[in-house]
């Protein structure tokens, strides 16, 4: 038995494990209360970490795999650098870390801002985003949990796009106009939504599609989007 904070958590008969919870400063929060004891434990079969495409920083739009350097520029890719670090270091671990795209999918999608009035078009040129649709972050949690699959993988999509065409796309689907174009410099921001425009790569998919057999569910923002809108209460 484990004792997180205010609770205990058992371990006895565990094979596996996946922590989605995000790290801080001090780094992933969940081996600070339980490493000792993750580390000891017996009959771990699979460790999953859902990390972040973040910790590779900025490549000014070029292809980024799982071989690019870890090269944070943010904050945030800074803390889940320094959390894959601390997974790594525990010695014979059964580790599996999801590099993430940016996550989107039913209540995490343009559509509600659109209607609103409230989305922004804004343009940067040259910059792109990786994204990836929970749908598949689940199905291929699944299937890598089952087959045991170590190593590091990133999980994005098959098309990063201009964030512009997305929203552009989303309104055609509502049937709307897209609210007008905006310029990167002209818009104001909270310093979480800038960091995102701050990075600017292409994530390859092509080493967990091929560990795994697979094709995604949802393989560029058009099929994503149209599930989105199809699911939408």
């Amino acid at each position: 038995m484990i004792t997180w904070p205010g609770q205990e958590v058992p371990l006895d008969g565990v094979t596996h494990i996946l922590n989605s919870i995000a790290p801080d400063a001090e780094g992933d929060p969940v081996l600070a209360a339980l490493g000792d004891r993750i580390a000891a434990a017996e009959g771990l079969e699979w460790v999953g970490y859902l990390s972040t495409t973040a910790v590779y920083g900025h490549h000014d739009g070029a292809w980024v795999d799982e071989d690019t350097p870890v090269m944070p520029s943010s904050q945030r890719g800074d803390w889940r650098a320094l959390a894959e670090a601390q997974w790594q270091a525990i010695p014979g671990l059964p580790l599996h870390i999801f590099r993430l795209a940016g996550i989107y999918g039913p209540g995490r999608g343009p559509f509600a801002k659109l209607m609103a009035g409230k989305a922004r078009r804004i343009v940067k040129p040259g910059q792109v985003f990786s994204r990836i649709h929970v749908d598949d972050i689940a199905r291929v949690t699944e299937l890598a949990a089952a087959a045991r699959l170590d190593g590091t993988f990133n999980l994005g999509d098959d098309e990063p796009a201009p964030p512009q065409d997305v929203i552009v796309h989303a309104a055609a689907l509502l049937g709307i106009a897209p609210p007008p174009e905006m310029a990167f410099d002209a818009a104001a921001m909270t310093p979480m939504q800038a960091s995102f425009y701050a990075d600017n790569k292409r994530c390859s998919n092509a080493a967990i599609k091929q560990a795994l057999g697979i094709e995604l569910l949802y393989p560029t923002f058009r099929e994503g989007l149209a599930q989105v809108l199809e699911t939408r209460s």
